[in-house]
């Protein structure tokens, strides 16, 4: 059985660490926190689960803290979490069961990761990360920023899942802030960003309200063509985002539309045109997009997935669309296809009264 380290960077992260700890600790045989500042307790929960808690001073430089974190290691295989991140129970018995059956040519393991989820718990928003690696392979963190863990070789995919727990916490303005000023540091500095860094500063700029500045970047990074593929679909879903708020509909769908070039639509962009059609009341050509979002079929190895966009969402926009074209039977099959996914959906609910007072039941 291999033997695992847990690795982690954390700051102020005294609300959230211990269920972070308290669902690995158990299967870990090594566990290195590396503190890059904290002023709260976050030290001293660490202590109470391992020795091995380490200072490491912060430079604006993300990736040099893990890789710092990761080359304290000593077990076969490293698991990197965020201290708002857990493993429930049924992930805890498959890492369990992962480690006692792991083949060691095995290099790098993704899981999937939760961070959003609906009124029952379940994951409305989810992608994968490479989260076990061989320690032998020496694997380093790239970027500064919304860095990643470059690895190659012998990798499987999991069905274990990494599920995203952040706590409300009054500084959370203060974090975002960060990770901009640091962009708008290096662009001082006159650094050259790479396409993923372009990608990335574009999303701080639009979750900043910048929209303008935003769309220049996103069109940056699609004009280099060096981006993975689900971030140039991304790129343009998040620009006819920008669009949207911007009240520019023509862009928007410009937008929406130019991420077809790149793959097949992906249901989020089969509902948005649909949604767009639908706002001006042009029901049929609203529907074939909607259908679409129904019909794609992706595993979860493309990127992310929101799931709603594939279920309930597209059948809860058909009920409406049919009922304005006159097919009454239509809109009631969807709507009961909405409830199947989403059965406590306000608007289900209330289309579920219509139809029932419409027949006078």
């Amino acid at each position: 059985m291999v033997k695992i380290s847990l690795c982690m960077i954390v700051k102020n992260e005294e609300e959230v660490l211990r269920q972070c700890l308290d669902s690995v600790n158990a299967i870990c045989d090594e566990i290195i926190i590396v503190d890059t500042g904290s002023t709260d307790d976050t030290k001293q929960i660490a202590s109470e689960y391992t020795e091995k808690v380490m200072d490491f001073k912060w430079i604006d430089d993300f990736s040099a803290a893990r890789n710092f974190a990761f080359k304290q290691a000593a077990s076969d295989y490293i698991l990197w979490l965020d201290a708002d991140d857990i493993l429930k129970e049924e992930d805890q018995k498959k890492l369990k069961k992962l480690k006692e059956e792991l083949d060691a040519s095995v290099d790098a393991v993704s899981m999937l990761y939760h961070i959003a989820f609906d009124e029952f718990d379940n994951p409305t928003f989810s992608y994968r990360r490479n989260r076990l690696v061989k320690r032998e392979r020496n694997f380093t963190w790239i970027g500064p920023v919304h860095e990643y863990l470059e690895v190659s070789g012998n990798i499987i995919s999991s069905d274990i899942a990494v599920t995203h727990r952040k706590a409300d916490k009054s500084d959370v303005k203060a974090i975002n802030d960060r990770n901009l000023k640091i962009y708008e540091k290096r662009l001082e500095q006159g650094e050259e960003f790479s396409p993923r860094d372009l990608f990335y500063y574009a999303n701080e700029l639009k979750d900043h309200h910048l929209f303008q500045k935003a769309v220049i970047y996103y069109r940056e990074f699609l004009a280099t063509k060096k981006g993975w593929v689900e971030d140039e679909i991304r790129a343009c879903i998040n620009m006819a985002e920008c669009y949207r708020l911007l009240g520019n509909a023509e862009k928007e769908i410009e937008a929406l539309v130019l991420s077809i070039t790149y793959d097949v639509p992906r249901p989020e962009v089969s509902c948005r045109i649909g949604d767009l059609y639908k706002e001006k009341h042009l029901f049929q050509k609203a529907i074939i997009w909607y259908r679409l979002a129904t019909d794609v079929e992706l595993d979860d190895s493309q990127g992310f997935q929101q799931h709603g966009y594939s279920t309930w969402y597209p059948h809860l926009q058909l009920c409406v669309c049919y009922w304005q074209l006159g097919e009454k039977k239509l809109a009631q099959k969807h709507n009961q296809k909405a409830k199947h996914y989403h059965p406590n959906n306000p608007q289900v609910q209330y289309n579920e009264r219509f139809f029932k007072e419409y027949k006078g039941e």
